[in-house]
């Protein structure tokens, strides 16, 4: 079921208004029909092979998505096989940070579906993407769940194949957050039993060309270390933003993963030298170079966010007031050109520079957008109507360097909590209200908007 985006059992975010092109809009949804024991609600996600639906027990009343197969695909043996032996495999491992099934069965039309656990949340692909990359230590938080999981299924001699952001459900964005390893559509037995060998024909290529392992393009042996390499993908972009290995053709993506030397994170973002070295290793081009089991690569990547002398003081975070200002910068409808994308370049650079200079903190960083925060009870003590002043000088420089163009920019100022800890580069932000932009930025004709909580600040 790689066709479906794992959000298929995720409830949508609740700031998200669906369009017309949202799931349920493209597949006509029978109200009524039953999977079993649970009442089909709506549809969630659908693709080529199937659909997933919000449903409910109609005598517990508790909630579930149930995963169907289209019915036309269930006399195609491999389609079939794969789909059965999904929800075999999520029931073999068992464990707290992979998404649990329920029950299996055919509705009347004859489709195949499992049931399984309903989660809040999103995936850790969309909090990426409204977030931008992630500090050292956050990214260490969210890898540990993910970790455990991933041990578990090695240890049932399942390799997922598939690890990717898009396949973690975020349940919780706490501190530890709690997470879900998702889709184990292309899981492979490491050492298959009689009734479980795998389902790939000679010359067939299985996962997500950014996140694939030079051995799976080449066919070549699936074990552990695939993940391994998968988890290095991944942790490189939770650090930067975005994959080590960019392309619009992808045969170049590819032909990168075999043969370019990776890119160090720090290139990109600031990471210290020890993470560079856990993700450089995790993306050795041989299986044998890189670490031996996942155990293994999260030691090493714990050790190097969290050195010894410095644990003490990067582990925990607090709630603190913080003035923040956000700043996105919107190019007009049919000016999406390589002038334009040059532009917004340009504006982010001045103002992430300017955001630096003022003692801000960089929370959020897209590749539109830039979340800067101020702490409130740092020194040096700076009054919000400083701040204010300071907010509205950096937007203005910020529409000058746009002025003559098509693109502008919106910003916002704010005061509200945020999570912070102080780590060995600095005061990272984790969390909190703040960072949750869509709950209080607020657009003003002028393009510089003031929040009510700011104002009364």
């Amino acid at each position: 079921m790689a066709d479906l985006d794992s959000t298929f059992h995720i409830l949508p975010h609740k700031e998200r208004t669906p369009s017309r092109d949202t799931p349920a809009a493209r597949v006509k949804v029978a109200p009524g029909v039953l999977a079993g024991e649970y009442v089909l609600k709506a549809v969630l996600a659908s693709g080529g092979h199937g659909a997933v639906y919000e449903a409910e027990h109609r005598i517990l009343g508790r909630r579930a998505a149930v995963k169907v197969l289209h019915s036309h695909l269930t006399d195609q043996g491999e389609m079939l096989q794969r789909f059965v032996r999904e929800a075999r495999v999520v029931n073999q491992i068992r464990h707290p940070h992979i998404v649990d099934v329920y029950d299996f069965g055919m509705l009347p039309d004859g489709s195949p579906y499992y049931v399984m656990e309903l989660l809040p949340g999103r995936t850790l692909s969309q909090l990426l993407q409204e977030r931008g990359r992630l500090s050292p230590e956050r990214a260490l938080a969210y890898l540990e769940p993910i970790c455990a999981a991933l041990e578990a299924a090695h240890r049932a001699g399942v390799v997922h194949r598939d690890l990717k952001a898009s396949n973690v459900a975020v349940v919780s964005e706490a501190d530890p957050p709690v997470v879900k390893l998702l889709d184990f559509g292309i899981a492979k037995f490491i050492h298959p039993e009689p009734g479980q060998e795998g389902l790939t024909v000679a010359g067939q290529r299985l996962g997500t060309s950014q996140a694939m392992a030079p051995e799976q393009f080449r066919s070549g042996h699936i074990g552990p270390t695939t993940d391994v390499y998968a988890l290095g993908v991944l942790l490189y972009q939770m650090l930067t933003g975005h994959y080590p290995f960019q392309s619009e053709d992808r045969l170049e993506v590819e032909r990168m993963h075999l043969e370019a030397p990776p890119p160090r994170p720090s290139a990109s973002a600031p990471v210290p030298p020890a993470v560079d070295a856990v993700v450089l290793r995790c993306l050795e081009k041989e299986a044998d170079r890189r670490y031996p089991d996942v155990d293994t690569f999260r030691t090493a990547l714990r050790e190097a966010v969290l050195p010894a002398s410095t644990t003490r003081i990067t582990s925990t975070s607090r709630s603190v007031r913080a003035f923040a200002l956000h700043a996105e910068v919107v190019i007009e409808e049919g000016a999406e050109d390589d002038a334009a994308y040059t532009t917004v370049s340009e504006v982010l650079d001045g103002l992430e520079q300017d955001l630096r200079a003022a003692g801000f903190v960089l929370a959020v960083q897209t590749g539109m957008a830039l979340l800067g925060v101020r702490l409130l009870d740092e020194p040096p003590p700076t009054d919000v109507l400083e701040l204010l002043d300071t907010a509205r000088q950096m937007h203005e420089r910020a529409q000058a360097r746009a002025r003559g163009t098509r693109v502008s920019v919106q910003s916002c100022a704010h005061v509200g909590q945020v999570d912070a800890r102080r780590g060995p580069e600095g005061i990272d932000i984790t969390g909190g209200p703040l960072t949750d932009i869509a709950d209080w930025s607020v657009r003003d004709a002028s393009g510089f908007g003031i929040t009510p909580a700011a104002t009364r600040a």
